[in-house]
């Protein structure tokens, strides 16, 4: 099982969008870049991810699971984009925010901390084990 950080702006898909999925999930759609695009691409069945709101939050307030590899996004026609589909898991009981990520030395290369416009992107096991244990999650 592999770790990732979906981000999203709670006003465009937050937090309570994705749990109203229920276990159907959500396509995650629209994204534009192609790293992100790539990580994407990576991603398999069951593996989970931190939900995280953008803008004016900027912490992590769920986690997920991927339900769907890598598939052409039905938001566009331009064959270059692929999503994955995503379910909502559980919240977490402590949101964590970016200043704490950025606050605990051991996430320091974190790529929230180093690529913080990324919206989709890799979090090692470590991190994981981390972040959730801010959370008030079991990793």
């Amino acid at each position: 099982m592999r770790y990732w950080l979906f981000k999203s702006e709670p006003s465009t898909w937050g937090w309570d969008d994705q749990i109203a999925k229920g276990d159907t999930g959500e396509e995650w759609d629209g994204v534009r870049n192609y790293q992100a695009r790539n990580f994407m691409r990576e991603m398999k069945v069951g593996d989970r991810g931190f939900f995280y709101h953008s803008q004016k939050e900027k912490a992590v307030v769920g986690i997920v699971e991927v339900i769907a590899e890598a598939h052409p996004d039905s938001t566009t026609d331009d064959a270059r984009w692929d999503c994955v589909d995503i379910k909502a898991i559980a919240p977490v009981e402590t949101p964590v925010t970016l200043d704490m990520i950025k606050a605990d030395e051991r996430l320091s290369d974190m790529v929230l901390v180093k690529n913080s416009r990324l919206s989709v992107q890799p979090v090692t096991e470590d991190e994981w084990r981390i972040v959730c244990d801010m959370a008030g999650v079991k990793a």
